[in-house]
This record gives C-alpha cells, sequence and structure tokens, in this order.
C-alpha cells in the first residue's frame, strides 16, 4: 500500500462526516418531535412519516457514502498502483546506472593495460631489450 498523509486520511474524514451527518439529522429530528409534541400532542401519523423520513435518510446517506468510499479507494489504489510503476522505473534506473558504471570502468580498465603494454613494447623497442609480456 502506498503512502496516504496522516494529515488527510480518507477514511477518517468519512466517519468524521458521517458522524456530523447522523448528528444533525438527529437533531432536527428531535427539534421536529419538540415541535410536534408542543403543537399537536402526539399525532401518530405524523411521528410514522418522521420516522419513514428518518430511515429513508439514513438509506440515503448509507448508499451515499458507501458510494463515495468506494470511489475514495478506488482512486487510492490507482494512486498506489501508479507509485509502484514509478518505484520499479526508479529502481531500474538504478540498476542500470550501476551496470553502465561497471561497464565504463572495465572498458576503461581493459583499454588502460592494452595502452600500458603498447607503451612497455615502444619502450623496449628504443632501449633495444627484449619485449616484455
Amino acid at each position: 500500500m502506498g503512502f496516504v498523509s496522516a494529515a488527510y486520511d480518507p477514511a477518517a474524514a468519512a466517519a468524521q462526516a458521517r458522524e456530523r451527518l447522523h448528528e444533525e439529522i438527529e437533531r432536527v429530528r428531535v427539534g421536529v418531535e419538540a415541535m410536534l409534541d408542543e403543537q399537536q400532542g402526539d399525532d401518530a401519523a405524523l411521528r410514522r412519516e418522521l420516522e419513514a423520513i428518518r430511515k429513508e435518510t439514513r438509506r440515503y446517506v448509507k448508499k451515499r457514502v458507501g458510494k463515495t468510499e468506494k470511489r475514495l479507494g478506488k482512486q487510492i489504489r490507482e494512486i498506489d498502483e501508479r507509485t509502484s510503476a514509478l518505484e520499479q522505473r526508479i529502481e531500474q534506473g538504478e540498476q542500470e546506472r550501476k551496470h553502465a558504471e561497471w561497464r565504463i570502468h572495465t572498458n576503461t580498465e581493459a583499454m588502460l593495460d592494452g595502452l600500458l603494454r603498447e607503451v612497455r613494447a615502444i619502450a623496449d623497442l628504443l632501449s633495444g631489450s627484449p619485449p616484455t609480456r
């Protein structure tokens, strides 16, 4: 899993938003019930309608929060996949760089060894001594 900032945790933000929404719904419901009690006493039909509205609101909120969490989860997975792909590309680039450094070092060493042999051969020719290997 990729990195999610502690400052913005989507699951925590969704839970907090859900809690605030439920508190607001409950506050309104209590207010409506209190108002109904003051105006008409105990009207069963209005209370049933209020309960039905509350259930419908809970169902709607649950559905919307679920869809939002699902979308958010998908976005996080996509970001994780892209992050993994980038990490692989970085690792591959690092391996290629190391191989190129090794190849350059090896080729330079071989070239210098060859030059040294040629310089020794030329020196041997100029000094008149037999060539060294």
